[in-house]
């Protein structure tokens, strides 16, 4: 059974701290996004470069912070606007990755 050597947000730190020293790695995770899988593909390129994760480990982890978020809300926050989309950890670390200078 697939088990990761770290948890998805160091994995995800650690490749947002390469791709930042490694342009053409910042590249190649971006154009991910035109992938057929895009996750998939993002995830390969990850365990490639030493930080290993796979689609579901993303997927689940995106799900966990979001309950913990909803959670904290006062009287639950199932449905509160300021959660719309936050589940979505691949795409939000696109978003991060884009802004890196």
């Amino acid at each position: 059974m697939y088990q990761p050597t770290m948890p998805v947000p160091e994995a995800l730190d650690g490749l947002k701290m390469a791709a930042k020293a490694d342009p053409a790695l910042k590249a190649e995770l971006l154009a991910t996004r035109d992938a057929k899988y895009p996750l998939t593909t993002f995830c390969k390129i990850a365990t490639e470069k030493g930080f290993p994760m796979s689609p579901m480990d993303v997927i689940d982890y995106g799900e966990q912070e979001m309950a913990a978020m909803a959670r904290s809300i006062n009287g639950g926050g199932e449905n509160h606007p300021s959660l719309a989309g936050s589940e979505d950890t691949y795409e939000l670390f696109m978003i991060e990755l884009e802004e890196l200078v």
